[in-house]
């Protein structure tokens, strides 16, 4: 196979397709074809090559040349007479001239380089899809280690609150507007914290014209403890306004940013101790 190889790389397929052969170098190259699948390949793929490199380099004749050509070509065709008589026989003394030795080393440094530049053309492409590959996989390894991070850090909140008996887990039921709607949240009047647990909230997703506002019940008097919006893929624990006492906690939906007081009929969850 090595030899196959080395046979290949030698620039002789080349130099074969260009019809720059001598007629036993071109016997050699269409035996070894027939031998050798290998080989019989090369010249398929060098001959697609060098097609589709003159089909994109083709250069249009001008018109003047054109014309030029084909006027010839009619010219001499339709009449015979059109072309000069056959000179008569003239005994010419003919001198021999020694035939120029041609040198195949240019050809074959040609040959051998358009090889070496397909061949380097053809490693390159795959390398950059390897290295491509591997960096698509290691920005998904990235953020696959983000996303496991963000999940600890939350876990570790939510053991942090269950085990602060100072917090108290409150669940919030959906009113007649919507029955099915649900707000889990912690509160601690010693430490004069709210939370609200992103991931158990089930509430229908605001529009970006509105948000969600949680209340406060304190004396039957409702208290701004902020916005957030209600999205699907959630699970962080959202710290709300600082409040030490609280009767009960509300939800409505407001414009965005929120309203100074609450719009009643836009009540979507209630609950108090």
């Amino acid at each position: 196979m090595e030899d196959i190889r080395a046979y290949i790389e030698t620039g002789i397929l080349e130099l074969y397709v260009l019809g720059d052969v001598t007629p036993d170098e071109k016997l050699q190259v269409e035996e070894m074809a027939k031998k050798h699948p290998a080989v019989k390949a090369e010249l398929d793929e060098i001959g697609r090559s060098l097609e589709l490199y003159a089909r994109e380099n083709a250069v249009e004749p001008s018109e003047a040349l054109r014309d030029r050509v084909m006027g010839s070509i009619l010219t001499n065709l339709a009449d015979d007479n059109n072309f000069p008589e056959k000179p008569q026989h003239v005994n010419h003394k003919v001198v021999e001239l020694t035939a120029r030795k041609e040198s195949n080393f240019y050809k074959y440094a040609f040959a051998a380089s358009l090889a070496l530049l397909v061949a380097s053309t053809i490693a390159l492409v795959n390398t950059y899809s390897r290295l491509k590959n591997s960096n698509d996989q290691l920005v998904a390894m990235q953020l696959q280690n983000q996303h496991f991070s963000n999940r600890v850090n939350l876990m570790d909140r939510e053991l942090t609150i269950f085990r602060d008996p100072s917090f108290k887990l409150l669940k919030l039921q959906g009113t007649a507007k919507t029955p099915a709607s649900v707000v889990t949240l912690a509160f601690s009047p010693a430490k004069q914290k709210v939370i609200i647990d992103m991931g158990n909230v089930k509430l229908p997703e605001n529009d970006k014209d509105h948000q969600y506002q949680l209340w406060a019940l304190v004396g039957g008097k409702p208290v701004d403890l902020g916005v957030f919006d209600a999205k699907t893929d959630s699970t962080d624990m959202k710290e709300m306004k600082s409040i030490a006492l609280a009767d009960a906690f509300a939800v409505t939906l407001e414009p965005k940013g929120g309203s100074v007081n609450p719009t009643m009929d836009q009540m979507v969850v209630l609950g108090k101790f």
